[in-house]
């Protein structure tokens, strides 16, 4: 099988996909993408491809929705970085309480003459605040907010956490101490620091608006490590020149927050580290693999989870709309087949569903009969056939 592959993807995972006999970016059609930060939005998709995985936590650089509706599953590799954004969470959470980007651009610039007793002359406009005894307010418990939130409290700050998913995981990751607030108003009129770590979709757009700053405290500060167009930054501008929010703290440029000595802008870097682009790659060479070769779906963000150990010698997975009498459609394709179907799994998210079934029997020349007959039944969008090689 062929991978074709797009900018910066660690050498770790393709190394791993290599050893079990992909070609990487070879001249044939490829059967998945693996990327990291490439848009595919305008980028043509072969009808080749039968999965596609970033090595990364955001999705929002792949046309989810248009490959949903081709029965192409698109996988993340959530936490693949968590522990990368949320060293560069804590380091902006310093920088929101001292002043250390102008510090060090003050020292930078005082030269000639005594230096010593100019600089000692000075510091003085340079003075910050301690984190200790603060209130960190933490939107999202995930991966990366969950570690957030539970490091702050190493800080002696006091943490108050809201996420609308809480779920048991989520719950486990969170140290007791954290208080789990009911609303994000809660959160944004408590906090002396608020961060974000929510994903980026439609419904997320300016999740941080112009309302909800107004809530905020007139000297707190807002951090954006999650993705570009949670906050409104231009929102974000127009408080802070109001005074109605010191800082501004994020990992997504735009236009507007240039040159505001209130705003502190890195270069989409929180997951830049080698050890974090080494295990997104890996994590996400592994999840394509293990897809492209037993129809398991693990991390995908627009069809169920299915992770089934392949023990049998055939499997058949069938992606299709999350619409009635699907599987009672299927298993008399199966069935009509004359074949004994030994496990089925069925889930559904959305508007999509995912069937995956088990079978030992396939005679000669029925491969493509099957598929065919499966892929013919109306609200199904694609049909796998795999065969274990065990």
């Amino acid at each position: 099988m062929n991978i074709k592959t797009y900018n910066a993807i660690s050498h770790t995972g393709l190394d791993y996909l290599k050893d079990r006999g992909y070609e990487i970016n070879g001249d044939q059609d490829p059967d998945g993408i693996l990327l990291r930060s490439q848009d595919l939005h305008k980028e043509p998709i072969p009808n080749s491809v039968k999965a596609v995985v970033r090595a990364g936590a955001g999705f929002n650089n792949i046309p989810v929705a248009d490959l949903s509706k081709r029965g192409i599953p698109v996988f993340n590799t959530p936490g693949g970085n968590a522990n990368a954004v949320k060293e560069l969470t804590v380091a902006a959470l310093i920088m929101a309480a001292r002043p250390i980007v102008g510090a060090i651009n003050f020292s930078n610039q005082v030269r000639g003459g005594d230096v010593s007793l100019r600089t000692e002359a000075n510091k003085g406009g340079y003075r910050g605040t301690e984190l200790y005894e603060k209130t960190l307010g933490v939107i999202g418990l995930g991966n990366v907010g969950s570690k957030v939130a539970n490091i702050a409290l190493a800080f002696g700050m006091k943490v108050i956490g809201y996420d609308p998913g809480l779920n048991a995981n989520t719950a486990w990751r969170v140290d007791r101490h954290i208080t789990h607030a009911k609303s994000v108003d809660e959160v944004l009129q408590q906090s002396d620091f608020v961060t974000v770590h929510i994903p980026y979709t439609k419904e997320n757009h300016h999740f941080i608006d112009a309302d909800k700053l107004a809530e905020m405290k007139p000297n707190a500060a807002l951090i954006n490590f999650s993705r570009g167009g949670i906050v409104d930054d231009e929102a974000a501008v127009k408080a802070l020149n109001a005074d109605k929010l010191r800082m501004f703290i994020t990992d997504f440029s735009s236009d507007v927050l240039f040159d505001n000595d209130k705003v502190i802008i890195t270069p989409h870097i929180g997951g830049s580290t080698v050890e974090a682009e080494d295990t997104s790659a890996l994590m996400a060479a592994k999840q394509l693999d293990d897809y492209l070769t037993s129809g398991n779906i693990v991390n995908s963000v627009n069809y169920p989870d299915i992770n089934e150990p392949f023990t049998t010698k055939y499997r058949l997975g069938v992606l299709h709309n999350n619409v009635p009498n699907m599987i009672g459609q299927i298993t008399k394709v199966v069935g009509e087949l004359d074949l004994n179907i030994e496990e089925l799994s069925n889930r559904a998210v959305g508007d999509y569903a995912y069937t995956l079934l088990a079978l030992n029997q396939l005679p000669l020349g029925q491969e493509d009969n099957i598929v065919d007959n499966l892929a013919a039944i109306e609200n199904v969008l694609n049909v796998e056939l795999y065969q274990n090689q065990d």
